[in-house]
């Protein structure tokens, strides 16, 4: 696995960083419905009846669930450090531009350490904005790949769940992001450019991915 060492920018981070926006999202989206829940099983409890007890109940398990999910979701993804600390350097481009935003490409090994072989997919994430990079087709973006399945059930050998991370997300020096750039070996960099025209297929797919074949990547990948 290709690790990218670099000192994160904490407050660069929780600015722009959109990993970290997605985990308060969820967190206090948790809460809200927690309380929400928790609100309507105590005035179902005291209207007193049958069957305001049995919903009552129900709402108060949704309420534990949901507060369940707003302690667990920032232990599960770990802190920012531990991102890009742990996460897999890889390449990725700008490959469209949205309305609000931009749409990267980033080209990725699926396959986890325990697999014999390397499995290359192309992946897409929607971003509102990449600091230090140039809002142009085809710009280099290094990120990390963060890693994850959902269930602890998946014996494909493969990540189920793959989401670029700019580096830039993690750091103003553009240095530092230049050197990641160049940690990138240019194979890589060329099967993006290849691609360029895959985005919107990519992007239309269910898990916005799509794995690509021996025979679609150059003899060095393979």
């Amino acid at each position: 696995m290709r690790r990218f060492e670099f000192p994160v920018d904490l407050s660069h981070a929780k600015a722009v960083n959109q990993t970290l926006a997605d985990v308060r999202r969820l967190r206090w989206s948790g809460i809200f419905v927690a309380l929400v829940c928790a609100a309507g099983a105590v005035g179902l409890f005291l209207v007193g009846a049958g069957w305001s007890y049995i919903v009552a109940a129900v709402l108060a398990v949704a309420a534990v669930a949901s507060a369940w999910v707003a302690l667990w979701a920032p232990h599960k993804v770990g802190t920012i450090e531990q991102l890009y600390h742990d996460s897999p350097l890889v390449p990725a481009v700008v490959a469209a531009k949205r309305a609000r935003g931009l749409t990267l490409l980033a080209l990725v090994d699926i396959a986890k350490p325990e697999t014999s072989s390397r499995h290359f997919a192309l992946v897409t994430r929607n971003v509102e904005a990449v600091p230090g990079h140039r809002i142009a087709i085809g710009e280099r973006v290094p990120c990390v790949a963060v890693l994850s399945d959902r269930t602890t059930r998946n014996t494909s050998g493969m990540w189920q769940m793959v989401g670029p991370m700019p580096i830039a997300w993690g750091t103003r020096d553009q240095k530092v992001i230049a050197d990641a750039v160049a940690r990138i070996p240019d194979v890589e960099w060329r099967v993006l450019k290849d691609k360029l025209k895959m985005v919107d297929e990519v992007d239309a797919t269910d898990e916005r991915r799509l794995e690509l074949s021996s025979k679609e990547l150059p003899p060095e990948l393979r």
